[in-house]
């Protein structure tokens, strides 16, 4: 077990009540990936508001929602107080909510979003719950699952279709959400699993530098915030250019 007065992660709030609800959604993370959808619907040539609504409501039930509580309910990594009942309870809504919306949308842009609509839920299970011998809890099952996916869902959330730009802009998301696992998983360990850190670093001009946690976590999520706030802003800027067309 790691320090139990360090934080589970960076955005984690005090213990107890709505702020227990406010870590597990994982706020800086859903709000990245559902960035993925919205650079998928992005990338048609008119996009259509209600459609994305639609999709990102879906995805932020799936993720946001059902898939953090189903984690939390897992194996308690943010050590949150809230009941197991509570947990399921997000989870059946969430998975509900997503599959509902997503059908909503089916009946507007075609049966081209109904493979999504089995996938997807399939994903949060198998991911979380490292059902399939955890072949889908891996590194690239994360970036296949939470990066190219989304991508892809919402582009065919738009016309119930695919192109080359969307399967080109999933590879990307598959690669950002490779280096999220990559710098993740050593920070969650920190934050956890780790009690302290003892060691030093000399430079080459004899100088000594001590290493602790902090230390060590620092560059890490550096990385992770800076990388979150540029994925939501690129997506902010692909919408706005919609906007901005005659």
């Amino acid at each position: 077990m790691g320090d139990p007065d360090r934080r589970p992660a960076f955005y984690a709030a005090g213990p107890g009540g709505w702020r227990d609800w406010w870590t597990v959604l994982h706020p800086p993370y859903t709000a990245w990936h559902l960035s993925y959808v919205v650079i998928g619907a992005s990338l048609v040539s008119r996009l259509d508001g209600p459609r994305l609504l639609l999709s990102v409501g879906a995805f932020f039930a799936a993720v946001g929602v059902a898939a953090h509580a189903l984690d939390e309910r897992h194996d308690r990594p943010l050590r949150t107080q809230i009941p197991d009942r509570s947990l399921t309870f997000a989870v059946v809504v969430g998975l509900a909510v997503a599959v509902g919306l997503g059908v909503v949308n089916a009946f507007v842009v075609g049966w081209g979003l109904v493979p999504f609509l089995v996938i997807g839920p399939l994903l949060v299970v198998a991911y979380n719950l490292e059902l399939f011998g955890g072949i889908v809890h891996t590194d690239v099952g994360f970036a296949a699952s939470w990066g190219a996916f989304p991508v892809l869902a919402g582009y065919a959330g738009q016309q119930g279709t695919m192109s080359v730009a969307a399967v080109a802009a999933a590879i990307g998301a598959f690669a950002l959400s490779y280096a999220q696992r990559a710098l993740s998983t050593p920070a969650r360990q920190l934050r956890r699993r780790v009690d302290q850190v003892e060691g030093t670093v000399t430079l080459l001009d004899g100088s000594i530098e001590q290493l602790d946690v902090e230390r060590l976590l620092a560059p890490l999520e550096r990385a992770l915030r800076a990388l979150t706030w540029a994925t939501v802003a690129l997506a902010v800027a692909l919408v706005l250019g919609h906007v901005a067309r005659p």
